[in-house]
């Protein structure tokens, strides 16, 4: 494990009041000495003014400084932080002193990286730290918030104790079956292998939501040229986004934008129109909009009121991807209602007045994270492929541990499948001691007494 120093700009580079400088590793506090002639470590974790030099001895600001000690830092090792003044300058000059002081330049989130290897994060927090920082909705920073502060790890760790549990069971049964009551019964050993599984079952099942909550949900506006999809896209968005004309065929490619619907986050995509006879661009556009259709968690079917004379009929496009998809939620959107009456059976919206918008946000975020919306931040959710994938080795493991529990079949592969599925969850949250077994077989069982 690397511990050099190393240093970088914790703020973004470029006009600012301020900028703040990190410093972290073996050795930080012998870089910072030469930087900062009047540097201090006593007492820590107190903000100190001093004034920042190069190697020349020539002042390069005057800003303050924070030492934090090993093992009470972020990063687990000694670390100074320092605030100057921002801009390009000063920042560049105050790193190139800490670079040439014997610190080197700090790798793509190393200082996160150290955290984890000295036990200040597990990697369910070091991932959420990323995801607040690319949060861009209200709820994708509540959810990578309780993430960072161990919401989803304390609920893995329940999780491994369980697993702990059915070892420690099997490893009475293999070990120790003459002791107290004699062995234990298989339905009892299978009986808590299925409330394992039960368990992991239900983390799963905050999978599909808790992926569309990191990422995004995928709304795609789909209808016939001219539906007026570009007008409610950019109705949804508050900001134009998609060129609007009375011509038909306007959107030939799709166009993605992020926004949220009550604070939770949407890639919202308007896409080309459905057209019966489309031409050669036309029909690129809609082999674009299919792919993004099939894709889609949820399609807004936009329906026009009206026609060019003014009937007041409701025509909507038939696409099989949109139509047929049974996978995909669906809302139908008679848009320009402002124009005249629907069909009562469709979600009546204006671009021009605003008419159902809020109601269109609601309905689709209901559809998307209706699961969530209650728990908020409450209730943590597998955000990752790489949680869910983790969790399914662990289901599959489970599962292979059946067979052998049935009558006449072997305790010791039993154990081993479920081995397999903790150690499948050590790839989020870290390892397992086999003495944690042991101690449970002795304290639970009154072994060797």
């Amino acid at each position: 494990m690397l511990t050099d120093p190393i240093a970088a700009l914790a703020t973004p580079p470029g006009r600012s009041a301020l900028a703040l400088v990190r410093l972290s590793g073996t050795g930080a506090f012998g870089v910072a000495m030469k930087v900062i002639p009047s540097f201090k470590t006593d007492p820590p974790r107190t903000a100190h003014l001093a004034r920042f030099v190069d190697r020349d001895g020539h002042t390069i600001d005057r800003g303050l400084y924070l030492v934090y000690p090993a093992p009470h830092s972020a990063t687990g090792e000694d670390l100074v932080e320092l605030s100057c003044h921002g801009g390009l300058m000063v920042p560049s000059r105050l790193l190139e002193a800490l670079h040439s002081a014997g610190a080197r330049p700090a790798a793509p989130g190393e200082f996160t990286r150290r955290a984890v290897l000295n036990g200040k994060l597990d990697l369910l927090q070091a991932e959420a730290v990323g995801d607040l920082i690319e949060a861009s909705a209200p709820a994708q920073a509540g959810a990578a918030l309780h993430q960072m502060e161990g919401g989803l790890s304390r609920r893995i760790a329940a999780l491994r104790e369980e697993l702990l549990d059915l070892e420690s069971l099997l490893a009475y049964d293999i070990d120790f079956p003459e002791e107290d009551d004699g062995p234990l019964s298989r339905a009892r050993i299978e009986a808590r292998r299925l409330e394992v599984a039960a368990s992991i079952d239900r983390m799963l099942a905050s999978a599909p939501a808790g992926e569309r909550l990191r990422d995004g949900a995928l709304v795609v506006l789909t209808g016939a040229p001219n539906a007026g999809k570009s007008s409610l896209f950019n109705a949804l968005l508050g900001s134009t986004r998609a060129l609007v004309t009375e011509v038909a065929g306007t959107t030939r490619d799709a166009i993605e934008a992020h926004t949220d619907f009550l604070g939770w986050p949407v890639r919202l995509v308007d896409t080309a129109g459905i057209s019966t006879d489309p031409d050669r661009l036309e029909a690129m556009g809609m082999e674009m909009s299919a792919r993004y259709l099939e894709a889609a968690d949820l399609v807004l079917e936009c329906v026009e009121t009206g026609g060019r004379g003014g009937s007041g009929a409701v025509t909507a496009p038939r696409n099989p991807v949109a139509l047929t998809a049974s996978k995909v939620k669906r809302i139908v959107v008679r848009t320009k209602s402002d124009l005249g009456a629907g069909s009562g059976h469709d979600f009546p919206v204006s671009a021009v007045t605003g008419e159902g918008l809020d109601g269109l946000r609601r309905t689709a975020g209901e559809l998307l994270f209706g699961a969530r919306m209650p728990l908020a931040d409450l209730e943590p959710a597998l955000t990752r492929a790489r949680h869910r994938d983790a969790l399914v080795k662990a289901q599959t493991a489970l599962a292979d541990a059946r067979e052998h529990l049935l009558p006449g079949g072997d305790a010791v592969l039993a154990a081993h499948h479920v081995r397999q599925a903790t150690r499948a969850l050590d790839e989020l949250v870290g390892t397992v001691d086999l003495e944690q077994i042991l101690d449970r077989v002795f304290a639970g069982f009154c072994v060797g007494k």
